[in-house]
C-alpha cells in the first residue's frame, strides 16, 4: 500500500459528503483502502448507538476508494452490510476494503469495519466501471 496521490485520493478529495463527516483516507493500494471515522453525537440514533447509515457510509466510502484505485471511474452496482456489534459516540471506526475479484467491468469488494480489534460490520460491494470521466479530466 502507498499514500501517493492517485485516482482514489483524487476521488476522495472531491467527496464532500464523506469528508464533511470527518472520514479520513489513511491508505490506498491496488484494490484496497483504509479509512477512519469517529462517531459523533449527531451520528447516534434513538437507541444511543451509531445509526447504521453512518456505518454503511464509512464502509461504502472505503469500497469506493478501493474500486476506484485502478483508475477508471467505478461506481456501486449494489452493496449489503451485516451489523455485527453496535458502535457508540466517541468510538473510532476503521474500514478496510479489499478487492476479491474483478471481471470485465465488474468487481466484488469486501469491507470490514472495526473498533480496535472488534468487528462492527461486514460489507460486500459490487462495482461497475463506467465510461465516465473524473472531475477535472479533459475530453
Amino acid at each position: 500500500m502507498n499514500t501517493a496521490a492517485g485516482p482514489a485520493e483524487e476521488m476522495f478529495a472531491a467527496d464532500e459528503a464523506s469528508r464533511g463527516l470527518g472520514i479520513e483516507l489513511l491508505e490506498t493500494g491496488d484494490g484496497s483502502a483504509v479509512l477512519r471515522m469517529s462517531v459523533t453525537a449527531s451520528m447516534v440514533n434513538g437507541h444511543g448507538i451509531a445509526h447504521g447509515g453512518y456505518v454503511f457510509l464509512l464502509a461504502d466510502t472505503a469500497f469506493a476508494c478501493a474500486c476506484n484505485s485502478h483508475g477508471p471511474v467505478t461506481v456501486a452496482a449494489g452493496a449489503d452490510i451485516t451489523f455485527v456489534a453496535p458502535a457508540r459516540e466517541g468510538d473510532v471506526l476503521v474500514a478496510t476494503a479489499r478487492e476479491r475479484t474483478r471481471f470485465g467491468r465488474s468487481g466484488i469488494y469486501d469491507v470490514t469495519v472495526v473498533r480496535g480489534d472488534e468487528v462492527i460490520a461486514e460489507f460486500r460491494g459490487r462495482s461497475r466501471t463506467t465510461s465516465g470521466r473524473r472531475t477535472g479530466e479533459g475530453s
